[in-house]
């Protein structure tokens, strides 16, 4: 199974070209599922687990990897499937999300496939809120579901929606602000509205790269200045049809939209991040999630591009 992740730096270029690779797994059914190749850092045979009293219910143990003590979460379990036997034959997909590392249970790993994220489709209408999808695709005409690895970790975890009274911004000032959201998953969505709720801000919300495209090109469409709309973006970078990163180089390359300030918001993480947010021309990139510096970074990007007051810094600074 190491040969499965051979060359996953290399993978990683593909970020910034609307592609990216997934790699395809089982849960002990005929479906597949998928995840991020990017999110990836390691797949191993499931090594001796410790049991942790009293844990979550999809927590299968814990395990000692390399002097780390990582998390072992049963995904077939998380998702409302029968949990996983474990035997020799199991996996864990050793993952990043959310600035912590944690393994994910699997029946199987199959492949990793290419893929453009115009073929990545959000769920079918009707499948409800409650579903751990958060996006589907097709590979070799089967369905291969994406799941929604934010709302897993919200619901075992919990997320306190916080904010330091520094970080609030004016009532006054905030009626002229309105910014825009993306994200695919809809508990990121709801963090992050909660979040700005909270600072004193009023957002819309798109569900990926492509949805939010159109909103702003729809709000110029008049000729009026994107500024009567929305003066903020805040973007995931995965996201079906569309991802951050393409939809910030979209932004920057139409004269109607290319000032606005583009925060890029993700449970991606690491340097190359940092290094894609400068080659496309976003303004800010803040790692998922944490409401308290979600609100701080936001505030403080409201004040950098003169949007409110500067005198509300030293607010955020002491």
């Amino acid at each position: 199974m190491a040969g499965v992740m051979e060359g996953v730096d290399q993978r990683t270029k593909l970020v910034g070209e609307n592609r990216f690779e997934l790699l395809l797994f089982g849960l002990g059914g005929r479906q597949k599922f998928g995840i991020n190749v990017f999110k990836v850092q390691e797949v191993i045979q499931c090594p001796p687990l410790t049991s942790v009293p009293k844990s979550h219910r999809i927590v299968r143990g814990i395990a000692n990897m390399r002097g780390r003590t990582i998390t072992i979460m049963d995904l077939a379990s998380a998702i409302g499937q029968k949990p996983i036997e474990i035997t020799k034959d199991q996996y864990v997909i050793v993952t990043e999300y959310n600035r912590s590392t944690q393994g994910f249970l699997v029946s199987s790993v199959d492949r990793i496939v290419n893929m453009n994220w115009k073929d990545i489709l959000p769920p079918p209408k009707g499948v409800g809120n409650n579903n751990y999808m958060t996006a589907v695709t097709k590979i070799d005409e089967t369905l291969v579901e994406i799941i929604d690895v934010e709302k897993i970790m919200a619901d075992m975890v919990g997320i306190i929606i916080d904010v330091e009274e520094g970080t609030t911004v004016d009532s006054d000032e905030a009626k002229s602000i309105k910014l825009l959201v993306a994200d695919d998953s809809l508990v990121a969505r709801k963090q992050v509205k909660a979040t700005l709720d909270k600072v004193g801000l009023e957002c819309d919300l798109a569900k990926n790269g492509n949805e939010a495209l159109d909103m702003l090109q729809a709000a110029v469409a008049d000729g009026k200045p994107l500024s009567d709309t929305y003066d903020v973006v805040i973007s995931d970078i995965e996201m079906p049809e569309m991802d951050g990163y393409t939809l910030t180089t979209e932004i920057r390359a139409d004269e109607r939209l290319a000032k606005i300030p583009v925060m890029l918001h993700t449970s991606l993480s690491g340097t190359f991040n940092s290094n894609m947010v400068k080659k496309v021309g976003a303004d800010k990139f803040v790692a998922k999630f944490d409401a308290k510096e979600l609100a701080k970074e936001v505030k403080g990007l409201l004040v950098e591009k003169g949007l409110i007051k500067s005198s509300t810094l030293k607010e955020l600074e002491d």
